[in-house]
């Protein structure tokens, strides 16, 4: 019989790899909270109505559908099989399936502001830690089943937001010890390049076609949009504003220049706002203006962003995007409920994991495994080494009993593959003397310990992993 595998873009993960994530969502939840977000889930599951029509036309296509229960009941016989038709004709059947799993967690967000609509205190705060699927190619940095990490505030227009998400991802990164390049961008100046290429009508395909710039190079990118039906007029001005380079501020002037129009003007006062806050030397704000980098080429092919949008790259290392995000001014309009702004991030947590596990960037006390192992030595002893280990327990030190009475190699062998530092030894010798006797498995070093003083040497700070 051949060894059970795993979905294709899914993944295990041991005892030391959730250690080292769990440090990963602890970091992004201290900071969301010190923002004042507050914590939401949704169901892994949305129906398909919700989520179909949001992400744009390759969105949709990646998009994880459930196959309804009960197909093979009698009475559903013959309209299962005209809904296989439509589903193999590209069509979708609620037939066969109304619901899919969640592709990211700003949409269901959206359906919750306007399922809760009259229950909320606006602005609204949320911050959510959840997995999402795509039917996606799987490869290094890219799964099928992840974690996103959101936060969004709903029911504000002030730009303001956009300042302070900019400051929690610089404050996240910089706690993890990541050097990132925050680029930042604006929908209407992607408009406008529309605009001056002949009407708003050719935002969709503009920005689907510059949204795969990185993937497929620029020639192939000018190729797409003579597929899309833009003339050679249209394409070099788009390659112009693609060349656009150096300092945000000669970006800023080489925009103006190529494309001086309103729609480009009213974003640029946007990007310039949330700039001034990091290149103000009076401002009390952490300075990070270098990790800061307008890039009009980012497009986000998300269609419900309106406004600023991110992106976070990690420097040195070739992964794509760890986190990303935007303005969508009207995304609840969707679910009956229209004129409520809002604006989120999202952190890529596998991502963010790959490129911390590559540059050996998590700190050795991550991994918080058990601090001291009692051998077990007969029934007797396991009792009071039971009741040792319950005191232990209360002052927080991390204990375990062998799980059964065995020979000493056996249970040295045990701590040695577990990582255990220390072990404690009671036998008859011991429980009629009060005294343990103790091995540091680092040093070689025993030591004689009467019981009650078990607590002061384990205690949590003179056990900690040495780098």
């Amino acid at each position: 019989m051949s060894k059970p595998g795993l979905p294709q873009g899914t993944r295990d993960f041991g005892p030391q790899t959730v250690y080292k994530r769990n440090f990963i969502f602890q970091t992004i939840r201290s900071v969301f909270e010190l923002y004042g977000y507050e914590p939401l889930e949704t169901p892994a599951m949305e129906n398909l109505d919700t989520l179909l029509g949001k992400y744009g036309e390759e969105g949709d296509k990646l998009i994880f559908k459930i196959l309804n229960n009960g197909l093979d009941h009698e009475s559903k016989k013959d309209s299962a099989r005209a809904a296989f038709e439509n589903i193999l004709a590209g069509k979708n059947d609620k037939v066969i399936t109304e619901r899919a799993l969640r592709y990211d967690l700003t949409i269901p967000f959206a359906r919750y502001v306007a399922t809760h609509f009259h229950e909320l205190s606006f602005p609204f705060r949320r911050y959510q830690l959840q997995p999402v699927w795509r039917a996606d190619r799987p490869q290094k940095g890219r799964y099928r089943e992840f974690y996103q990490c959101d936060a969004d505030v709903v029911g504000s227009k002030s730009t303001m937001n956009e300042v302070e998400l900019t400051q929690i991802y610089l404050t996240v990164f910089e706690k993890l010890g990541i050097d990132v390049e925050l680029r930042i961008n604006h929908r209407k100046i992607l408009e406008g390049l529309a605009v001056s290429c002949g009407g708003t009508e050719y935002t969709v395909p503009i920005t689907m076609a510059i949204d795969k710039l990185d993937k497929i190079g620029t020639e192939k990118v000018k190729l797409e949009l003579q597929e899309k039906g833009l003339d050679e007029k249209q394409v070099k001005l788009i390659e112009k504003y693609l060349l656009i380079h150096g300092s945000n501020a000669e970006k800023i002037q080489q925009l103006t220049d190529i494309l001086p129009n309103a729609a480009v003007q009213s974003g640029l006062q946007d990007l310039r706002y949330v700039l001034s806050f990091f290149e103000n030397d009076n401002s009390n704000i952490n300075h990070h203006p270098g990790n800061i980098v307008l890039d009009f080429s980012l497009a986000r092919g998300l269609n419900y962003y309106t406004g600023i949008i991110f992106e976070v790259r990690a420097k040195g290392i070739s992964i794509g995007s760890i986190g990303g995000g935007g303005r969508y001014d009207d995304l609840t309009g969707l679910f009956g409920v229209p004129g409520i702004p809002g604006v989120g991030i999202s952190f890529g947590v596998d991502r963010i994991y790959d490129v911390m596990d590559e540059l050996n960037l998590f700190p050795p006390t991550v991994q918080k495994s058990t601090q001291v192992l009692f051998f077990n030595l007969g029934e007797e002893a396991a009792i009071r080494c039971f009741d040792l280990m319950q005191e232990l327990r209360r002052a927080e030190i991390r204990c375990e009993l062998y799980h059964e009475h065995a020979r000493f190699d056996k249970q040295f062998k045990y701590a040695e593959k577990k990582n255990i530092p220390r072990v404690i030894i009671i036998g008859d010798d011991e429980l009629r003397s009060g005294i343990a006797k103790i091995k540091d498995l680092r040093s070689g070093v025993h030591t004689e310990v009467p019981f009650g003083d078990l607590i002061r040497l384990f205690n949590a700070e003179s056990l900690k992993p040495k780098a």
